[in-house]
């Protein structure tokens, strides 16, 4: 079972483990305690072919694709045809529930693995009506299974996006994702936002004060979680449908202001 910290303790753990020095207050958390389905006043989804030639079709509110057991939340990729598409997977997000202008965001997570899957953890600016990259895009955490052992954290703005070859990430390669829980997390501050696996900042990345171009990050974002598959990214190298089910379990995600 997912081992869990008492939540009055948190706060404690977060300073002795935080490379900022600052302390941090629990606004919002969910803990995955209750079976069914996530909590629909936590959590929407997003529904059918969303982005990047992805080959997965997102369900609504499907409990073979979405569901809360054994105190996680488990989001599993399907090659089972429901409703004629062949690969089914969910992408959940706080959009129009919940929203946050700095603090820490982390999520305690065991990842989906084998050619051709696409785990996410990341947030986009609340203002969709800019555009992307425009309304601003942070990426907790991306792991493609061609690469299962890899960690990625990225940033897209209009200034800075991989679509003109310009965004701003890192890497860190971590015990494996798929048969370990590891902590992904952002702590993000008015001039910079820092990336963690467990305890390890790997990624920095600073406001330059050029404007909101290059910083969109003044703004409120919401937070996504989804399992791809395929996809520019996902399946670069092939997929393989083989290895499918494939289950991609969040023990909790938790989200803190700084204390001030």
């Amino acid at each position: 079972m997912p081992r869990r910290s008492a939540l009055f303790l948190i706060p404690v753990l977060l300073l002795a483990a935080g490379a900022s020095g600052a302390t941090w207050k629990l606004v919002w958390s969910d803990e995955f305690s209750v079976t069914g389905m996530p909590d629909p006043n936590k959590w929407d989804y997003e529904e059918g072919f969303i982005r990047n030639k992805e080959l997965q079709y997102y369900t609504k509110a499907c409990p073979e694709n979405a569901r809360v057991e054994n105190g996680c939340l488990v989001i599993e990729t399907r090659n089972d045809n429901f409703k004629g598409h062949p690969i089914t997977s969910a992408s959940l997000n706080t959009r129009k529930k919940a929203s946050w202008l700095y603090g820490r965001i982390e999520v305690r997570a065991k990842l989906p693995t084998g050619k051709g899957m696409w785990p996410a953890i990341w947030m986009l600016g609340v203002n969709r009506q800019l555009g992307w990259p425009a309304c601003g895009e942070i990426d907790i955490m991306e792991n493609v299974g061609f690469d299962p052992l890899t960690i990625h954290a990225n940033v897209h703005t209009k200034a800075y996006n991989h679509t003109i070859g310009t965004n701003k990430g890192n890497k860190i390669e971590v015990t494996d994702p798929s048969k370990h829980f590891h902590v992904y997390a952002v702590e993000w501050f008015e001039d910079h936002i820092d990336f963690f696996v467990d305890k390890t900042k790997y990624f920095t990345f600073r406001n330059e004060g050029t404007g909101h171009d290059v910083w969109p990050f003044d703004k409120p974002h919401y937070l996504i979680l989804n399992a791809a598959y395929g996809g520019s990214w996902g399946g670069q190298k092939g997929v393989d449908n083989t290895i499918l089910p494939q289950k991609y379990t969040i023990d909790y995600v938790r989200v803190y202001e700084q204390k001030k």
